[in-house]
């Protein structure tokens, strides 16, 4: 008895494994809210286009390479965001979708129950549904698709060997041409800073 007491005692002290082994798969889902950094040409007489925030569904999907080295592959529902400039009030409204492929280096080891960790990759941004509002109501607005780098850091908690709580930031950059009527392109940076909260689960 007293042996059998002692086999469950080391086995209750002795650290469990929480995940982020190699050939494990990570699903990451929660809210997300992009806060954009406009800045870029400006439009005649009214200042540079300026994108508000939004918030929407984010997932995101690692696969670990090694306990410490992973990829994620970053997607989201689509962004919608209201596009002004400091003169004017709304004057388009675009949506896009960013997906995101980081490499990522996670700190600690798979009994690690926090693991933080930090990513940097590559963004390619495309826009559809842009409309023309107040002041260009009726115009054909048109945002060119962008290629550019991210970067973020993150953490994980276990709350269960499968189950983790998530929070991470995300940097972007994101550049586009922004023509109206077919006319002259206006040069934006977007530049986007997102923050995700959410769940996780391993798989």
């Amino acid at each position: 008895m007293k042996k059998v007491s002692l086999l469950v005692a080391a086995a209750l002290l002795a650290p469990s494994a929480f995940a982020h082994q190699a050939g494990d798969f990570l699903v990451r889902g929660g809210a997300v809210m992009v806060s954009p950094n406009s800045s870029g040409d400006n439009v005649p007489g009214t200042g540079h286009l300026e994108a508000e925030n939004n918030t929407q569904l984010g997932l995101t999907f690692s696969y670990m390479l090694t306990d410490n080295w992973g990829v994620e592959l970053l997607g989201a529902t689509p962004f919608s965001h209201s596009v002004g400039t400091a003169g004017l009030d709304e004057v388009a409204k675009v949506k896009h979708l960013p997906p995101t492929l980081v490499a990522q280096y996670y700190f600690g080891n798979a009994q690690s129950k926090v693991r933080p960790y930090v990513g940097a990759g590559i963004n390619y941004t495309f826009f559809f549904d842009e409309e023309g509002r107040g002041a260009l109501d009726g115009a054909k607005v048109k945002a060119s698709d962008s290629w550019g780098l991210a970067a973020q850091a993150g953490i994980d908690m276990a709350v269960t060997d499968r189950l983790f709580v998530n929070s991470s930031i995300w940097y972007m950059d994101i550049d586009t041409e922004v023509t109206v009527n077919g006319g002259p392109a206006i040069k934006t940076s977007i530049d986007p800073v997102g923050v995700m909260i959410g769940l996780g689960y391993r798989f």
